[in-house]
Order: structure tokens, then sequence, then C-alpha cells
């Protein structure tokens, strides 16, 4: 069926293959999540390191398995390096522990107190529901602790797995590029070339705009917080810059657990209102200044769609697919783009006002063509 036959179907039609084809496509990404998620993961991750790779091969003369396997090793060098500071930072707050138990007795006693006076509810009864609370707690502690280790195994799997992938990503890219020509039809390969290669310049940009955006954020974050005498300030600070890659929920996320450490190591409780403060600052700079200029690619996507994704790609694949949905939505738009039976799908996900409208008049005045 062309386009033009698939157009003049009635509306119900349309909309039912539409809506089985999204279910189809669900299902599958869900079912084939151990798959997927770190195939798409490699999939970045070579994007990210083929100048690396092309550069040991073009410069040093080195054999693409060699300098695939170099281009690897330097990206889990840097990030074992962060994993470590972050690992030191750790250890250091669980020297803390004591005093978190200490505050968080005084908070317990305090809010016990409130409740008292306000709901006229008396400390005995409220001992008690807390009482039959803790024994639920330690009677599932052997599931917590088999449930923890279980997903520890299974994110080392995944990292495994994920390197792996990327090294063969990088070793047969050739091969790779050679099956999306040979897939489609002779006038398509020009195009699908292109988008090819529009992805990986827009992905690669994307990535690196992320990455120095993180670290922006994670030493302004950290200086900020030293200079208000915040303690732990280097933890909270790469805790911010790591989390700060989910949009708009990852700097609340941020902020509750920069909250929740500085409650139990301060002396003062406003420094918590001084954390808070000084994220949300951050945040609205972050958003209003840091991202258009250091992340802002040639593809925009719009809040309510990024909203969306980062959502759905959570009920989907959980944290990871919070990280991945905002990549893999950019690469869907410049797909939509470029094909012109998906052009409308591309105007939903944009995010430039100006370059939309022309887009959809033009695709109005292409269905009336067609029609007539």
């Amino acid at each position: 069926m062309d386009i033009k036959n698939f157009t003049n179907l009635p509306f119900y039609i349309k909309l039912a293959c539409v809506l089985f084809s999204l279910f189809a496509i669900g299902y599958l990404v869900i079912l084939a999540k151990e798959i997927l998620s770190p195939l798409i993961f490699s999939c970045l991750f070579s994007i990210l390191l083929l100048p690396v790779a092309q550069f040991f091969e073009r410069k040093i003369r080195l054999p693409r398995s060699a300098a695939s396997m170099i281009s690897v090793i330097l990206l889990l060098s840097a990030i074992g390096i962060i994993l470590y500071v972050i690992g030191s930072q750790v250890s250091s707050l669980a020297n803390d522990w004591p005093q978190f138990q200490t505050q968080l007795h005084k908070s317990v006693d305090g809010l016990q107190d409130w409740v008292s006076a306000n709901f006229h509810v008396n400390e005995s009864k409220q001992a008690t529901y807390v009482d039959t609370a803790k024994e639920k707690i330690l009677a599932s502690g052997t599931t917590v602790v088999s449930t923890t280790l279980l997903s520890l195994s299974s994110i080392l799997l995944f990292l495994v797995f994920t390197f792996i992938y990327t090294f063969f990503f990088l070793l047969y890219r050739t091969l790779i590029m050679k099956f999306l020509e040979s897939v489609f039809l002779e006038e398509n390969k020009k195009m699908v070339h292109e988008i090819v290669e529009q992805v990986q310049f827009i992905i690669r940009k994307y990535i690196i705009g992320l990455l120095i955006e993180m670290a922006i954020v994670a030493g302004a974050v950290s200086l900020a917080f030293w200079a208000l005498g915040i303690k732990y300030a280097i933890l909270l600070g790469l805790i911010t810059g790591l989390l700060n890659i989910i949009p708009y929920i990852g700097i609340f996320s941020a902020m509750v657990l920069s909250a929740l450490i500085t409650f139990a190591t301060a002396t003062v409780a406003s420094k918590v209102l001084l954390v808070i403060g000084t994220l949300v600052i951050t945040h609205l700079i972050d958003s209003n200044i840091l991202l258009p200029v250091v992340v802002g690619s040639k593809v925009r996507i719009n809040a309510l769609i990024t909203i969306l994704g980062v959502i759905i790609g959570e009920m989907i694949w959980g944290v990871s697919g919070m990280f991945l949905s905002i990549p893999v939505i950019a690469v869907l738009k410049i797909i939509f783009d470029r094909v012109e039976s998906l052009q409308p799908w591309g105007i939903i996900l944009g995010d430039e006002e100006k370059k939309q409208n022309k887009l959809a008049t033009k695709l109005v005045a292409r269905n009336k063509k067609v029609k007539g």
C-alpha cells in the first residue's frame, strides 16, 4: 500500500493501525529489555568513542581491533575514576552513621511530640506503631538483602555486556553500515546514509554537551556547598551532576538526597534550606542558560515530550530507560523529519515553533495535493 492509498483510508482504520503498531512495538521492547538496553547504551558509547578509535587507526596506524579495544579501555578508566571518587566519599559518609542515628532519634521525638499535640495520639500508641513497622522491616530483611545482591549482580552483568557490545560496534562499524544501506531500496540508500551520519553527529554532540554540562553542574554545586560549609560537598556535587542527566526528575532526586544527607550531618537545620535553595538556583541557571548553550543541538525536543519520554522510559526499562529516553527520542526525531510519511510525528516532537509551523504548512499543502 502506497502513501496515497493509506492517506485515503478512514480515520478510524489509520488510528487502529497506529495504535496496534505502538502496542506491538511497546510489548516487544519490554520483552527484549535485557538485550536492547545494553545494545542501545553500547550504540551511544560507540558513537561517542568513534573519533577516538579513528584517531588511533589513522594517526597511530593501529589495527581496528586494537584501536577499538583501547577506546573502550579509556572509557572504562574514566568511569572507574568517577566511581572511585564517589566510593571514597561514601565510605567517609559511613563514618557519620552514629551522628545520623542521633539526629534521626531527635527528629522522631520531635515528630511524636507534634503528633501528640495536634492529633491527640499519645506516645505509647505511636511507639506501638513504630515497633510494629520495625518488626515487619526486620522480618523482610533477608528478602531485601537477597534482592539487593541480585540487583548488583544484574548491574555488573549489564555493564560487562555493554562494553563488549561497544567493542564489537566499533570493530564492525563498516559492516553494520553496509547492512543498513543494503536493507533498503537503491533510491533510498542515499537518504539512509544521510540519516545515519546525522544521527551520529547529533548524538555525539548531545552526549559531549551532556558530559560538559554534568561537569559544570557538579563543579558549581560542589564549590557552592563548600563555600556554605556543607559537609561532603564533593559527594553531593557529583550526585547532582550525575542525576542532572535525567531531565527535571534528576534534579529533584538530587535535592532530596542532598537534603537528607545534610540533615543527618549538619548541626544547623537552616543548612538544609541553603542546600535546597542552591539546587533550585542551579536548576534555573542550568535549564535556561547552560542547557541551551552547551547541550543545545539541531534537534530540539519540547518539554512535554521530554517529561513523557522520561516517565514512559522509567515504566518500560526503569532507571536505564530514564537515561535513554531523550537520545532515543532525538534519533526518532531525526528519522521522522527525513521520512516523508513520518514528518507529522516529527512536528509533535519538535520545540522550534517557527520551523514546525513551516513543516506543518508544507504537509497540509501536500495532503491537499494528494487528495486532489
